[in-house]
């Protein structure tokens, strides 16, 4: 029995008692660190956060692409027309309202950390940002940026460019969904394609549960060296992250879903959000978006008697492509990776990252910690090299457990909101 009982606590508290456990045992090792036997711990400790690191960046680029055709070519263009486009366009312009407003955020809370002895430790693998500060202040210009999005997908795929990786991903899965609507010749061939992509969007799923399972050892190892080395030093990021992300979920909550449902609707938008409340309850304890479709499904056809064709497509639409937490969460890591790595936020480098949080948060999935699997690419895109990228995800592996619940809550509840004012607004009730 004693074998399984690991396996039988839940996934959050086997999380968080590793990040408490890795603190505690992190900051004995940084009040010894001189005694000679301490970086003799820290180095045997170390390999196992390497790891989890290691496994996510192995599992980012299939599962981001892989979701990306599916979800791409389940979108039935030709059955909804306006009624489809409408919620695609809604799920858009809040993903990027919320990326905007989560870099303005990002920028105001502004997380930052003195790393210099890991800085001195990358020093020679610094060229790369300074070679980018060059470029924007040179010949590089947005031009030069959306020529930069179309990229031979083989060659993309090999280098881990992720944003012509998702570029393309799109426009594979909507050309196969019109070829398959209007060319009755092939439509067969490519539903045996989409089923095989589906297969092995499931098999990755399946490698991520197993990751997941690895998880609690990944961040108690993460955790730990984290403070180890830097001690007390680290509270400070922690707290300011937490927070940026907390008051951001919660202005979307409070004050941006309202005001949208009102304008939007002239109903009352408190008393939307509080029928909602089960699924944003549901989201924040599983941390899956997925997870959270049944409640969903639930409260629209009970609470609002939304007509079933319109929330058939809206919800599991949106628990794919609407992650407003996400366009919130992730741009927190970034500014504190550019305050890091002195990245210089110009307005090209600003308008890379809004763009590449609001095509990455299309990739998260609906799963828990998808997040995580996009920090890579975000951090990428913004010209970080593979072990600054570490760094940073090192950090925040260890806290994404509660930002996961805040963001994935948000994500929900704006799925909610989209599925009831595109009702409204297209009498689409029982």
């Amino acid at each position: 029995m004693k074998k399984y009982l690991y396996f039988r606590i839940p996934m959050f508290v086997r999380i968080l008692s590793a990040f408490i456990l890795g603190i505690g045992l992190g900051y004995f090792l940084f009040l010894n660190s001189e005694a000679k036997w301490c970086p003799s711990v820290i180095n045997i400790i170390s390999p196992f956060g390497n790891v989890l690191v290691a496994m996510l960046k192995m599992i980012v680029i299939p599962i981001i692409f892989f979701s990306l055709v599916d979800g791409a070519s389940n979108l039935p263009i030709k059955k909804f027309g306006k009624l489809g486009g409408g919620v695609i366009l809604w799920y858009f312009c809040t993903s990027l309202f919320a990326a905007v407003f989560g870099c303005f955020l990002a920028m105001w809370v502004n997380p930052t950390m003195d790393i210099s002895t890991a800085k001195e430790a990358l020093e020679s693998q610094l060229s790369q940002i300074s070679q980018m500060r060059a470029g924007g202040s040179g010949s590089a210009s947005f031009g030069d940026f959306f020529v930069s999005l179309f990229v031979n997908p083989f060659e993309a795929l090999a280098n881990g460019m992720f944003l012509p990786i998702i570029i393309f991903a799109i426009l594979f899965g909507i050309a196969c969904r019109v070829v398959a609507d209007k060319n009755s010749e092939n439509s067969a061939a490519i539903d045996t394609l989409l089923t095989v992509i589906k297969a092995i969007l499931n098999a990755c799923f399946r490698i991520i549960d197993w990751i997941l399972e690895y998880f609690p050892i990944g961040v108690f190892a993460l955790t730990t060296v984290n403070f180890a080395k830097y001690g007390t030093d680290l509270f400070g990021p922690y707290i300011r992250i937490i927070a940026g992300v907390g008051l951001g979920v919660l202005l979307m909550l409070i004050v941006i879903y309202p005001l949208l449902i009102y304008v939007c609707t002239q109903v009352n938008p408190y008393k939307i959000l509080w029928k909602i409340r089960e699924p944003v309850l549901t989201a924040f304890i599983t941390r899956s978006s997925a997870a959270t479709l049944p409640v969903s499904f639930q409260v629209a056809t009970k609470e609002f008697r939304i007509k079933n064709e319109l929330s058939s497509f809206s919800l599991p639409l949106g628990a794919t492509i609407n992650m407003d937490g996400v366009c919130i969460h992730l741009p927190i890591f970034a500014i504190l990776a550019a305050n890091i790595f002195g990245l210089p936020l110009t307005s090209l480098t600003l308008f890379g990252l809004v763009v590449s949080i609001v095509f990455a948060s299309v990739g998260a999935g609906g799963i828990p910690g998808g997040s995580v699997f996009l920090l890579f690419m975000v951090l990428g895109n913004m010209g970080l090299d593979e072990s600054q990228t570490m760094l940073v995800a090192a950090l925040a592996l260890g806290i994404n457990p509660i930002l996961d619940m805040l963001e994935t809550a948000c994500n929900v509840a704006g799925d909610n909101v989209c599925n009831y004012i595109i009702a409204k607004r297209n009498n689409m009730f029982e």
